[in-house]
């Protein structure tokens, strides 16, 4: 790697995650002399465990890296409270000495997620609140409100001896935003107007898209149309960390004289953190499940977890009519106030079917404008570069598609340098700009169950496998001549049977294993694991003739 001829102060910038693909953001802020640096850590987040990860709850950043510069670590700021931001925090953070900076909404979900999943391992987490800088080792920090989709998201204004940098964080321009402050427009402008060099670590989730983000607001405004017009009950699925949504789910129903009941621990959790912060003045406090039954129909407003098709959130439960209190009936209403997360949407679909068929009326982003985006589209980002004048882009929180876009966006609006990086690569900010690809080891790691470890650890592999192809087990005993003193018996998982099949698969296993056990020679069967692995190939070979499918086979020698 070319490094600083001066060999002075630098600062660089090292993704771990979220760059070069949307979730586990994890960004590393580097000062000093290439072998003595400070790491500043902004975000520790996670990403869903997909149906191609069976058994894996969340994915996160592997932070070997920093755990090998864990002396030089001096802190963790959140930018905001969403899992792909804070989520690891507790399974990643307690290994470092060092404590996490978080605004007070942030502060209490981490403290609420702590309790609710009895973590015993703890972080120190120290407040700061927008518009206050404060000190982490050499880095001077500024948080500065960005209107999102989740009370109090910031963007942070970085400052060391040898530049500055603002990483956005995720944000919006939003004119009307709801649960929320505007984004800091004038100090936007006044960072831009102090003339000073400054990288900008830039939001690319809507880089593809032209014009603005649509506002909170004009949803709120759907939201007060559709609960008013409503028949009969409204059941409205939101995230549960946009309290926005929530608030005008809440005016909405209020407004047409109905209660709101809430169903679901995450949206009673953000619902009471915000009523204790002042976030939620005004807001009648909603009802607990309990009370929907008693409630008439046309004076009802439903807001339940469940958006992304979770099978044991309220909605899931509701649509399949397993819900211990809360049910549907046919005419009433239910709007999905939110999108699909890449990777959710057949589960989500699944739910929508299920509501249709019980003839309740579905209402999606297909029909009405009930969810926006919390992310900047193109215009959104060239009037940041205008405010702010970066002399250096640096786009993040992307896809490959999304980071390139961004960065030629920045090119053509007049910043001179744009690096369009990913994981493991290291940026140079300041004093030279420079790229340098694949410059740290990096990678994922899954929380399998209460065990977080390697893809590899995991033997995710297997059990996809046993997904497809089913198990077959084979276990018989030899004794010290090599005949077969007991066996062998047989153990079929996840293997077809027809009723009407003249040649059960079953049959064709145990005539494959049997023959393959009589052609091997008795002197050689001592050696178990040539006799084993003989008896293995032999069944799975044979298998897959017949099936057309390749079965994970075990089979276990015993010597007596």
């Amino acid at each position: 790697m070319a490094r600083n001829k001066r060999g002075g102060d630098e600062l660089v910038f090292v993704p771990l995650g979220g760059v070069g693909e949307i979730g586990k953001n994890m960004g590393l802020y580097g000062f000093g002399p290439e072998n003595d640096r400070k790491w500043l850590v902004v975000d520790c987040g996670v990403t869903f465990g997909g149906p191609d990860l069976p058994g894996i709850e969340l994915i996160m950043p592997d932070p070997r890296f920093l755990e090998e510069e864990a002396d030089g670590v001096v802190g963790l700021v959140l930018t905001h409270a969403h899992e792909d931001h804070y989520g690891a925090v507790l399974d990643l953070w307690p290994g470092f000495d060092a404590p996490v900076y978080a605004t007070p909404f942030a502060a209490a979900m981490l403290k609420a997620k702590r309790l609710s999943n009895a973590i015993e391992e703890d972080v120190e987490v120290k407040i700061f609140q927008s518009g206050k800088p404060f000190d982490v080792g050499p880095f001077h920090v500024e948080a500065i409100d960005m209107s999102h989709s989740i009370p109090e998201s910031c963007a942070l204004l970085i400052d060391t001896p040898a530049g500055r940098v603002l990483h956005t964080g995720d944000w919006k321009l939003d004119p009307g935003p709801v649960g929320t402050p505007h984004t800091d427009i004038e100090r936007l402008k006044a960072i831009g107007a102090e003339g000073k060099p400054l990288a900008l670590i830039c939001d690319s989730t809507n880089a593809m898209k032209d014009g603005e983000s649509p506002s909170e607001a004009e949803v709120a405004v759907n939201l007060d149309r559709l609960i008013s017009e409503a028949p009969y009950r409204v059941a409205v699925t939101i995230f549960a960390s946009n309290l926005g949504r929530m608030i005008s789910v809440a005016r909405a129903a209020k407004k047409a004289g109905r209660e709101v009941v809430a169903a679901g621990r995450a949206v009673h959790r953000v619902a009471g953190i915000a009523r204790e912060l002042g976030l939620m003045e005004g807001i009648p406090d909603f009802l607990d499940q309990d009370a929907y039954g008693y409630l008439p129909r046309e004076k009802t407003v439903l807001i339940c977890t469940g958006s992304q098709g979770e099978s044991r959130a309220a909605m899931a439960r509701i649509a399949a009519g397993n819900h211990p209190v809360i049910d549907l009936s046919p005419g009433d209403r239910v709007i999905f106030s939110s999108w699909s997360i890449p990777g959710n949407e057949k589960a989500v679909i699944d739910i929508q079917n299920q509501l249709v068929d019980r003839g309740v009326e579905l209402i999606t982003g297909r029909e009405e404008m009930v969810h926006v985006s919390g992310h900047p589209r193109r215009h959104e980002l060239v009037k940041l570069y205008d405010w702010v004048k970066p002399s250096l882009l640096v786009p993040v929180h992307g896809e490959p598609m999304h980071l390139e876009a961004h960065a030629k966006l920045g090119r053509e609006n007049g910043i001179k340098t744009a690096y369009s990086a990913r994981n493991g690569d290291m940026v140079r900010l300041f004093p030279e700009p420079a790229h340098y690809p694949s410059e740290v080891p990096t990678g994922i790691l899954y929380l399998d169950g209460n065990i977080l470890c390697t893809p590899e650890e995991s033997r995710v592999r297997d059990r996809r496998k046993l997904a497809f192809g089913g198990l077959v087990v084979v276990s018989l005993a030899v004794n010290g001549k090599g005949q077969i003193v007991s066996g062998p018996v047989f153990d079929l998982d996840g293997i077809p049977e027809l009723e009407e099949d003249d040649d059960p698969l079953s049959d064709v296993i145990h005539s494959a294993a049997h023959g393959a056990i009589k052609s091997f020679p008795e002197k050689r069967r001592t050696d178990t694991a040539r006799f084993a692995e003989a008896v293995r190939r032999a069944v799975r070979s044979e298998t897959n003739a017949v099936w057309g499918r390749r079965p994970i086979v075990k089979v276990f020698v015993h010597k007596v």
